[in-house]
């Protein structure tokens, strides 16, 4: 890899590092032709395009009946790593959780109160790896929500992976659908005769699912349109470059587009860094993977003037995962506000936090994070407010409301105030 000074990078550089989006032009059409015909054709359709897209003859689309089954098949290791990282979600998620208040403001009482969407899909990607932690991302948030039904889908496989399956069974999945890519999303969102219809759909996926999210939102809620996987590291000279490579080979291996990169203002520490890189790209089982991210217009390791500027590119780039490897890291992320999820100290890989540390892995990429955070609690919650008002209460704002609606124009609105002290007709 190439050590770049951010003050030398032109506009096409920048361009590559800002820019970033879901890539999901490019496949809209087929994608919608998918959606159209998964919503006139139901379960055949969803037949079909398993054998085409995955060379695979489904029978039964729902196949819950082979998550508990599939618990007691896995590996006793794999199931304790399933159970242990699900306890630490969970438990992550509880605190999470608001609760319903009610207060008294002079007369006036008021508060909100929080209830349950009734009945949510959660994708599981599958493919090239199989994905039993975004299982585990999107059930157990749902599940400590309150969510009625949490029903999962996930790309055909010949064997389904029992991994997946189990970590369904753990979560407290109700159903499980071998259905994937875009199909799955319009399966979700509009029901066929195996799969019933949802309120929101969740979870990672590769374009083609998140352009069936784009193209079906609307008809259903969706948590966030992401793309590739990303990560930010910020380092200064305390940080072993060894172990900053290693994360961004980690999260190179997801994907061919995924972007990794680094900042620092130490020159020795990016050559480092660079050179570790590519030492370990070509050791690595996905090797062909990591090199093409790495090699990506994305990716790179850059040279700051100084941590301010690192700290600047840092908030523009608004990273999925953010690692801060530094003396002082409190300081540095006390400046960042722009981050999916949050990574301090040299013992705090982002592998960590994709499978078992607790924070959810459902992240917004792109430069979302400038506007919204990953999937939590909130995501499958509804709220309402309540007020009550006494009589004195109601007087008191007498006033205030029928001189704001007679300066809008609405008359009736001043009047069904009046009226509760008309004494007349």
């Amino acid at each position: 890899m190439e050590v770049r000074r951010i003050g030398e990078l032109g506009p096409a550089d920048r361009a590559a590092f800002f820019d970033r989006d879901a890539g999901v032009d490019d496949v809209r059409e087929p994608v919608r032709e998918i959606v159209d015909r998964v919503r006139r054709e139901g379960d055949v359709a969803l037949r079909e395009y398993a054998r085409e897209f995955d060379d695979v003859e489904v029978g039964n689309v729902d196949v819950t009946d082979r998550t508990e089954r599939a618990y007691h098949q896995v590996d006793d290791a794999v199931r304790e790593a399933i159970e242990t990282a699900a306890a630490n979600v969970r438990a992550f998620h509880e605190r999470q959780m608001p609760a319903d208040w009610r207060e008294s403001f002079d007369g006036r009482e008021l508060g909100r109160r929080y209830r349950p969407i009734e009945r949510v899909g959660v994708y599981a990607p599958g493919g090239t790896a199989a994905y039993p932690s975004s299982v585990l991302m999107g059930v157990l948030p749902a599940r400590v929500a309150g969510v009625e039904h949490v029903a999962v889908a996930t790309p055909p496989a010949k064997p389904l992976p029992p991994a997946t399956l189990a970590a369904a069974h753990v979560a407290g999945a109700d159903a499980v659908y071998q259905v994937g890519g875009a199909q799955a999303i319009a399966a979700l969102a509009h029901g066929t005769e195996s799969v019933p219809a949802v309120q929101k759909v969740v979870g990672p996926g590769n374009r083609w699912v998140t352009a069936a999210k784009a193209e079906v939102r609307g008809d259903v809620e969706i948590d966030f349109l992401a793309g590739p996987s990303e990560l930010l590291v910020v380092c200064d000279e305390t940080a072993d470059p060894a172990l900053v490579a290693a994360d961004m080979v980690a999260q190179a291996e997801h994907d061919p587009a995924a972007s990794v990169v680094c900042v620092t203002d130490d020159a020795d520490t990016a050559q480092a860094v660079a050179e570790a890189c590519e030492r370990q790209a070509v050791a690595r089982d996905r090797a062909d993977i990591v090199e093409q991210a790495l090699d990506g217009d994305a990716s790179g390791v850059l040279l700051a003037r100084s941590m301010s500027e690192a700290v600047t590119f840092a908030e523009a780039y608004a990273a999925e995962h953010l690692s801060i490897v530094a003396a002082d890291d409190e300081a540095l992320l006390d400046r960042i506000d722009s981050a999916g999820s949050v990574f301090l100290g040299p013992y705090s890989p982002v592998a960590a936090g994709d499978y078992a540390a607790g924070p959810n892995h459902v992240l917004p990429t792109g430069g979302l994070a400038k506007v919204a955070g990953g999937l939590a609690v909130d995501d499958f919650l509804r709220s309402s407010t309540v007020q009550r008002l006494d009589r004195e209460a109601l007087a008191a704002l007498r006033e205030t409301v029928t001189t704001l609606a007679r300066a809008e124009g609405l008359e009736a609105h001043a009047a069904s105030v009046e009226r509760r002290f008309d004494d007349g007709d």
